[in-house]
């Protein structure tokens, strides 16, 4: 077991480094199958018709004739309801519902789990621990049916606490296994093979989707099936990194037992907060790194809403615009590793975020009904959209106060969720206003020239000195 001082930069030959990182790469393939094809694609539609389906049965909330609307057709929307706690809940709004759930207990646990992973140190049986228990949620999601939402709920949170939680404990190893001049590359390469995972899990699985009744089995079937493929794919791949990762700090404590570890938790969390002030630099860029990743975040969620309301496409060109968006951000995620290590990271961000721009501005002339021209508005999505997101999390990595990685990086990552709000809030406004999402997806544009006004002026390599961290040789 190697071990690492606080302040000390890398330990390990280059050989053992490379083993490490080949293997830690393996996580990103591992984990992505549960944002793309359970969250984006199927799980949002299958637990609103469950909902939906348990509204129909319930004749005491919606009466003899459920869930019709004013024109006598089904509708999701009106006059559908399901009981939540008492409190009556349109079917159709329970998704959105479900996000906010999720999102309140990832904000409650992660850092939490975060300052006993620094604290113990033991960093790969908890990422083993949450990616098992994602993924075992995951598969209990091939349970729900029957109009039995509530099942649906508690699965999908617990696994996306999962998913969230091992993700932090999974970027708090990049300082430990990559030296200054490794990270970029090694970010830039994890993110390009979790795309691709991604990509390579949804397009099997929508062979199973899209000839179901040629296999014998109903739609509703072949999602809960596609739930335990998602689940085997993300806990069958972990292993790999489980495999290669070692421990290389020594512990912040000697605590033992459950109840002892878990105050002693509490108690790192307070003062990795406390100690945070010291690191203005470090917070400037978090505050910066918000900003930006809300636009992408933005642009990534309603691009379907896009395509679908705006330009008209069926759902099929949606599809194949999601399996494009996926493969095309393999090679844009490797071509930021490489100009990165050209042009250093903050550069190159930059340069990205002047991409996002064009491609933004590019959407807003894209005419009703050209696949062509949408299917190019993808490729451009899928060069930026996860080396952006590569390379922030890369530089942050170097701005990050050793020994307490994965604090900062719930920090970090809960961030990401709390900056999840400004963008779709002005996008439905401005669409609310105008009557139209042209207006309202050009105004994404915001957030990417804020944040490449501010990253400019932040002095990048000074923050990484200010963290007592060894400077890469370009930045």
């Amino acid at each position: 077991m190697s071990v690492v001082d606080e302040g000390a930069e890398m330990v390990g030959s280059a050989p053992e480094r490379r083993r490490e990182q080949r293997g830690w790469v393996w996580y990103d393939w591992a984990n992505s199958v549960f944002p793309t094809s359970v969250v984006t694609v199927f799980g949002s539609n299958y637990l609103v018709a469950v909902a939906t389906d348990s509204a129909k049965a319930n004749t005491a909330l919606n009466g003899p004739r459920p869930c019709l609307g004013t024109d006598g057709q089904d509708s999701t929307l009106i006059n559908c309801q399901i009981d939540v706690l008492g409190w009556h809940v349109q079917a159709g709004s329970m998704w959105g519902y479900l996000l906010a759930l999720a999102a309140i207990v990832h904000v409650l646990v992660v850092p939490l789990v975060g300052a006993i992973s620094d604290r113990t140190q033991n960093k790969r049986r908890i990422l083993a621990t949450f990616a098992f228990g994602g993924a075992l949620a995951t598969a209990a999601l091939g349970l729900v049916s029957d109009g039995n939402w509530g099942l649906g709920v508690l699965f999908f949170v617990l696994g996306n606490l999962g998913y969230g939680t091992s993700v932090v404990v999974y970027y708090a190893f990049i300082p430990e296994i990559a030296t200054a001049d490794e990270r970029d590359r090694l970010s830039t390469r994890g993110w390009a093979f979790g795309y691709l995972g991604g990509g390579v899990a949804l397009l099997l699985q929508l062979m199973i989707y899209l000839f179901h009744d040629s296999l014998g089995m109903a739609e509703s079937t072949a999602v809960r099936l596609i739930f335990v493929i998602s689940a085997v794919w993300w806990a069958g791949f972990a292993i790999i990194p489980l495999r290669a990762l070692r421990t290389h700090q020594r512990p912040h404590g000697t605590e033992h037992g459950a109840g002892s570890v878990l105050v002693a938790g509490f108690r790192e969390l307070g003062e990795t907060l406390r100690a945070a002030r010291a690191y203005p630099l470090t917070l400037a860029f978090l505050g910066i790194y918000l900003i930006y990743t809300d636009g992408i975040s933005t642009v990534a969620n309603v691009s379907a809403q896009y395509g679908r309301e705006e330009l008209k496409f069926d759902e099929d060109v949606l599809i194949v615009t999601i399996l494009i968006v996926q493969f095309i951000a393999f090679f844009g995620g490797l071509a930021h590793g490489w100009l990165a290590s050209r042009l250093g990271t903050k550069r190159t961000i930059m340069i990205s975020l002047a991409v996002w721009v064009l491609v933004i501005g590019a959407a807003y002339f894209v005419e009703a009904g050209q696949q062509l021209q949408f299917y190019g508005l993808a490729v451009g999505i899928g060069l930026v959209l996860g080396g952006t997101n590569a390379l922030s999390r890369s530089l942050f990595s170097q701005l990050v106060p050793r020994g307490r990685e994965a604090q900062y990086f719930s920090i970090y990552q809960i961030g990401e969720r709390v900056g999840e709000i400004a963008g779709p809030v002005i996008f439905a406004g401005v669409a609310g206003a105008t009557g139209s999402f042209r207006p309202a997806i050009i105004s994404m544009v915001i957030f990417f020239l804020v944040g490449l006004v501010l990253l400019y002026f932040l002095p990048v390599r000074k923050a990484i000195r200010a963290a007592g961290n060894q400077e890469p040789t370009v930045v």
